[in-house]
């Protein structure tokens, strides 16, 4: 730093913690793509094989996307408030995306192959998770990303927004579990409990998300790794609020 301080450091264990996530993160996409390559044909649009999209598609946009956009606040501690509000809103919106081509995948399956929507708890629920997801990243783009709203209503928003935030991410996860359970149930319910290794690597595919989403929990649960204001931003914080309620800032 110019006045000669000391640069600023994750506190202990946050680093390890992060690398944990990453690390299951990608073991999730890479299980994820073992199956459907080697037990379910791969993927391909267009064809009998555009179901495996969905899958894939999901855990990579709900789970892994989502589990690091919540993450960007202890990641990105140092940097200009700004810049990481933008990477947390683009991250929610590219898992948005990509989980969007994963729903218009397996609605567009069931068509070609005459098989009802709708119907299972698991599609109840994963459309419920998505709808609630894209409202939720609408409002935080509203709220706290564009200029115009006032001062108390970001804060009385605020918690409800971080509260929805890890709730929709529990909610991706159980979805997904869902989703496997119900897969291995239609596609190999002769032999799943036999203990075949499809089985055991979709339950061991589980077993994953379920970490992974324990890890970022544990992450966004701890008081001491939360992202301190720095201070132009808590008087830019001031000044916004004076700007918006028409108050001194020790009013």
């Amino acid at each position: 730093a110019m006045d000669g301080a000391p640069p600023p450091t994750s506190p202990p264990g946050l680093s390890a913690y992060v690398a944990v996530s990453q690390l299951l993160g990608l073991t999730l996409l890479a299980t994820t793509g073992a199956w459907l390559g080697h037990y379910r044909g791969g993927v391909a649009w267009h064809s009998p094989l555009q179901f495996n999209a969905h899958p894939l598609c999901m855990v990579l946009g709900m789970v892994f996307l989502q589990g690091d956009a919540l993450l960007v606040y202890r990641v990105f501690r140092h940097e200009a408030k700004r810049s990481t509000k933008v990477l947390h809103a683009l991250l929610h919106g590219l898992a948005l995306v990509i989980s969007l081509v994963g729903i218009i995948a397996v609605f567009e399956s069931h068509r070609a192959k005459g098989i009802p929507d709708m119907y299972s708890l698991h599609s109840w629920c994963g459309m419920a998770t998505f709808v609630l997801y894209l409202l939720q990243w609408l409002l935080g783009c509203g709220l706290f990303l564009f200029p115009g709203a006032s001062f108390s209503l970001r804060g009385r928003y605020k918690p409800q927004h971080i509260f929805f935030g890890i709730a929709l991410f529990i909610l991706s996860i159980t979805s997904c579990l869902l989703g496997i359970t119900e897969m291995l149930l239609f596609k190999i319910s002769d032999s799943y409990s036999h203990f075949v290794p499809e089985g055991i690597l979709a339950n061991t595919l589980g077993v994953l998300l379920v970490a992974f989403g324990l890890v970022v929990g544990y992450m966004l649960t701890r008081e001491e790794w939360k992202r301190p204001p720095l201070a132009e931003e808590l008087a830019l914080s001031m000044d916004f609020k004076t700007l918006t309620e028409g108050e001194s800032p020790g009013g």
